[in-house]
């Protein structure tokens, strides 16, 4: 059964231009790139690739908007997302119909995605309640004190491939809740979503300029970290550009949210489920073609775990159905491009060539099992490894496609000092029938987001995202809490009036009376 296509995979060529000021602004750099259907293996859009100059009337469009913008009652621009809620909801199936059509990523995991950015712009809908600041009465006598959060002005957000409807909606709705202004660079390789988020917007109500979209690459992303007049910068990517977004950000004065890459590890204890264990490594490291931040490519498989559960994890992963994601049964698609295919393949030849066991070989899947005129495509089936240790280049990177790799362990300890050692600290996971193994676990792992008999521990939008170590540059993770306050500054005010004023200079620091 397939989904109704609305891609525009069949259609001529699409031109995805920019955004800015309320209306599509046809790119005038004169360089493109063009936009795949990974099932397909066909160009289906050539993106606009942002000069400096381009960019920079993106950020003088938001700048403009922004002094009304940050005046507007908290409740007047909670009513603009409520708007924008409900054109999201009405819209959902015809956004991931295009994050389909230009990631590759199966119809109902891109329906899943929407529905956790959705979650975001909800809880950015109580932006009332949220922006409280805090009062003290006499804090001395006759003077009062409390606090405030105001907009920082004009803030952009550098977004991924993997999720370009998901990331974006981590920034843009709290930002834009809270009272900035917002200009928004997608990825080249699926930039058409940000285009109908843009439109939704402006249906809702948002006033022109508020939120602005600058396709483009590297060139776009230097501009918006060097211009003078963008506050903030939030990034999601692999490591060393997150490092490099948040260095050069930092060195321009702005406050910087770079979220990195992964190598997230999922411990098999010997008492887990290990049915439960294998639908759960199944689906988190197989999901997306595995190009997910939170995916598990490592299992770590503790004591007699290992023997009990490969040979399961063989003969699902041969059974994988890899089909183009418009269909409904498929449970995995293709890759984002070929050049990432090339990459992953890369990889699964170099464990092989560094002694690990090659249980499943991903390479060897063959396109015409994905589905008519799929021939074209960048298709890569599900990996298998056995046997893997740190030393080796699988274990130590990220591989960001559908490659599992399982170490052996012989306890608890082991498992955690392997985690705790490797230089990625975002997601991690630990599949356990006792609560004892399980609490230990969960306090000694470090790692910023654990799950227990939970795969894929992404928070919900009020809990907030992100890793530690080299996952995560800066001081603040994503969305929830923790995004109100990277998107705010706080403000101390105390007050006191005229007839409480004493008689004479005061030359020492004010205490409590």
């Amino acid at each position: 059964m397939n989904a109704p296509d609305k891609s525009p995979q069949n259609a001529a060529i699409a031109s995805i231009e920019h955004w800015i000021g309320g209306r599509v602004v046809p790119g005038a750099s004169g360089r493109r790139a063009d936009v795949f259907n990974p099932a397909l293996g066909s160009v289906t859009g050539r993106v606009a690739l942002a000069s400096g100059s381009e960019v920079a009337a993106a950020v003088a469009a938001a700048q403009a908007a922004f002094p009304a913008w940050a005046d507007t009652p908290p409740i007047r621009r909670a009513r603009v997302l409520f708007r924008f809620l409900e054109l999201l909801n009405r819209h959902r199936d015809e956004l991931a119909h295009a994050i389909t059509a230009e990631h590759g990523k199966v119809f109902t995991d891109a329906q899943g995605e929407v529905t956790r950015g959705i979650d975001v712009v909800e809880f950015a809908c109580g932006i009332p309640q949220l922006l409280k600041g805090q009062f003290t009465d006499q804090v001395s006598t006759g003077i009062d004190n409390w606090t405030l959060r105001q907009p920082l002005g004009v803030v952009a957000g550098i977004t991924p491939f993997n999720f370009p409807v998901m990331v974006p909606m981590w920034m843009y709705p709290l930002a834009i809740a809270a009272g900035n202004a917002f200009v928004l660079k997608p990825s080249p390789l699926d930039p058409s979503p940000s285009l109908l988020m843009a439109r939704l917007l402006q249906q809702a109500g948002l006033p022109d300029g508020v939120f602005n979209v600058v396709q483009g690459d590297k060139e776009a992303v230097d501009a918006l970290l060097e211009h003078p007049d963008v506050r903030a910068v939030s990034f999601v990517g692999s490591t060393a550009i997150a490092q490099k977004i948040y260095e050069t950000g930092a060195r321009h004065g702005k406050r910087v949210q770079a979220l990195g890459g992964a190598k997230n590890h999922m411990v098999v204890m010997p008492d887990a489920d290990m049915d439960q264990a294998v639908d759960a490594l199944i689906g988190s490291a197989f999901g997306s073609a595995g190009e997910r931040c939170m995916a598990i490519s490592l299992g770590v498989l503790v004591g007699e775990a290992a023997d009990r559960i490969l040979p399961k994890l063989a003969e699902r992963t041969r059974a994988l159905k890899i089909r183009n994601g418009t269909d409904l049964d498929a449970e995995m698609g293709p890759i984002v491009s070929s050049a990432a295919h090339e990459r992953i393949a890369g990889y699964i030849g170099q464990g092989a060539g560094e002694g690990a066991k090659l249980v499943v070989d991903g390479r060897t899947f063959e396109a015409a099992k994905a589905g008519a005129g799929c021939g074209n495509g960048f298709w890569i089936g599900g990996t298998l490894f056995d046997n893997v240790t740190p030393e080796m280049k699988i274990y130590k990177e990220e591989i960001f496609g559908p490659v599992l790799g399982c170490v052996r362990v012989k306890d608890l300890a082991a498992a955690v000092q392997l985690i705790n050692s490797h230089e990625y600290g975002n997601g991690v996971a630990c599949f356990t029938s006792d609560g004892n193994v399980a609490r230990e676990f969960s306090r000694r792992v470090q790692v910023g987001m654990v799950g227990i008999n939970v795969p894929i521990p992404v928070p919900m939008a009020w809990h907030g995202f992100g890793g530690w170590k080299k996952s995560l540059f800066g001081d603040m993770h994503a969305y929830g809490e923790e995004g109100v306050r990277f998107y705010t500054k706080q403000k101390s005010i105390m007050q006191r009036w005229p007839e409480s004023i004493g008689k004479g200079a005061e030359f020492v620091m004010p205490t409590a009376k």
